[in-house]
């Protein structure tokens, strides 16, 4: 194959970045093409074509939140994960009731009013057991705090255990008082990915199933995707290309779909796999390509967990939207580290011109409507 020209490779990026211009989708060869010649400042300017189509310009809202681990014990095996342990070995644990009421009472305390539970696979906890939970969380709390039940993965999890369909444990959920569950657990969307890392995990298309048996169900859920592993570029964007179909085919049913795609960088710190953190600037890139990339799909957020103040930068990469993490210890385990310090780091963003504004998870509509 001859070698692009200059002169080829700007006619090509103008007319990928007229296209972006005009609304129109861009391929997997234009996002191939963006990353590797688009400057920073043409990712930024393209990125931000596409954010004020759903978002003012200079605005940009956040949650305050905490990630309740329920358990340690997992049972998946995962080489990038530094916080499980394998059932019967030391230092396993399960919350109580009692201390996820206490983990919720201090994040009010605190001005946050959404939780996300996430513990992996562990095989001594039933369906019941969360459903019971999830209610007991809803009865007490009502609606001054929402709640992430579950990653999709552990939903699939559960599901294969109860050995019922993802239709019928979604329903089951939603009986429970459950209105959200996460994109968690897709890390990287492609088989060779899971092969190499992940593999007992489930495949990318159960995966994806489970996510559209979710929707179909009436709950809400979201879209994630943790780089910076040994993931190719084409892994990447095969990552993105099937958030995008997955949303297209929700969009299509005439359901509301992914609500956000919240991208984070991995840490390795403690790991089977090992390895070196990605820059900020990588990061950055990547958040303004999904932007771009993912047209189908309302808010795009940065993750202050794994980058703390550098994830600010990634508002003017096409970022609407930010949460403040009280607590996680899957992550930080992996040597995230969090500060509690909400006025200090919301001081960055409106430092850099940005107007910030609390978000509350909006419940799906048909609860809503209830």
């Amino acid at each position: 194959m001859v070698p692009e020209t200059g002169l080829e490779i700007d006619t090509s990026m103008a007319a990928v970045g007229a296209k972006v211009a005009r609304g129109e989708r861009i391929t997997v060869s234009d996002a191939h093409l963006l990353w590797t010649h688009a400057s920073d400042d043409e990712l930024k300017r393209l990125a931000a074509l596409v954010r004020a189509r759903f978002h003012d310009p200079n605005r940009a809202t956040y949650m305050v939140m905490r990630i309740i681990n329920y358990t340690n014990v997992c049972v998946a095996q995962c080489d990038y994960c530094a916080f499980y342990v394998l059932p019967n070995q030391e230092g396993g644990y399960v919350l109580t009731r009692e201390d996820v009421f206490a983990k919720i009472d201090e994040l009010l305390e605190l001005g946050g009013d959404l939780v996300g539970f996430n513990g992996g696979f562990n095989p001594r906890l039933p369906l019941h057991y969360y459903a019971d939970l999830f209610a007991a969380v809803r009865e007490r709390y009502g609606d001054k705090v929402e709640f992430y039940a579950l990653t999709i993965a552990e939903f699939m999890f559960l599901a294969d255990r109860a050995n019922l369909s993802y239709a019928d444990t979604a329903a089951r959920l939603r009986d429970a008082g459950v209105h959200w569950i996460t994109g968690g657990g897709s890390e990287i969307l492609t088989e060779d990915f899971r092969k190499r890392h992940a593999k007992f995990k489930y495949t990318v298309r159960e995966y994806l199933e489970a996510q559209k048996a979710v929707v179909d169900a009436g709950l809400r859920t979201t879209a994630t995707m943790v780089i910076g592993f040994d993931e190719t570029m084409d892994e990447r964007l095969e990552h993105l290309e099937r958030t995008r179909a997955l949303q297209d085919a929700c969009l299509a049913d005439g359901n509301d779909g992914i609500f956000s795609f919240l991208s984070w960088t991995y840490k390795p710190y403690g790991t089977a796999l090992g390895g070196r953190e990605i820059t900020p600037r990588e990061y950055w890139r990547h958040i303004a390509l999904s932007r771009i990339f993912l047209d189908n799909v309302r808010h795009i957020r940065t993750s202050v967990l794994t980058l703390n103040e550098d994830a600010f930068r990634a508002l003017e990469y096409g970022a609407d939207d930010f949460d403040l993490p009280v607590e996680d210890e899957v992550t930080q385990k992996a040597g995230a580290t969090i500060d509690r310090n909400l006025d200090r780091l919301l001081a960055v963003p409106r430092a850099m011109g940005f107007e910030v504004e609390y978000r509350h998870a909006e419940r799906p509509p048909a609860v809503a409507a209830a």
